[in-house]
């Protein structure tokens, strides 16, 4: 979670690409270069030790415009396979 959000916050699309799960993964995806991304508040966590497959993540993500600042606050679920860490999907809130 924390390096998707890093990912937001530099522009770096083709990173969240290779971290989202192929049976959700956008065709193209373009960010809004208006927003920064400056602050991540993790709420809470379940699943996503060693023995898990699957976890969520809740989070406030905030972010600032040149109309404003805001808050996304979401709830993303991830699964592993091969060892590895996939973005699926989310709930905004």
């Amino acid at each position: 979670m924390r390096s998707r959000f890093t990912a937001f916050a530099v522009g770096d699309a083709a990173y969240l690409r290779r971290t989202w799960h192929a049976s959700t993964r956008p065709a193209e995806l373009s960010l809004d270069e208006t927003l920064t991304w400056y602050r991540l508040d993790v709420v809470a966590t379940s699943g996503g030790s060693a023995l898990d497959t699957r976890g969520t993540v809740e989070f406030r993500a905030f972010w600032r415009s040149p109309q404003g600042r805001g808050v996304q606050q979401e709830t993303s679920r991830f699964v592993r396979e091969r060892g590895r860490w996939w973005y699926v999907d989310g709930d905004v809130v």
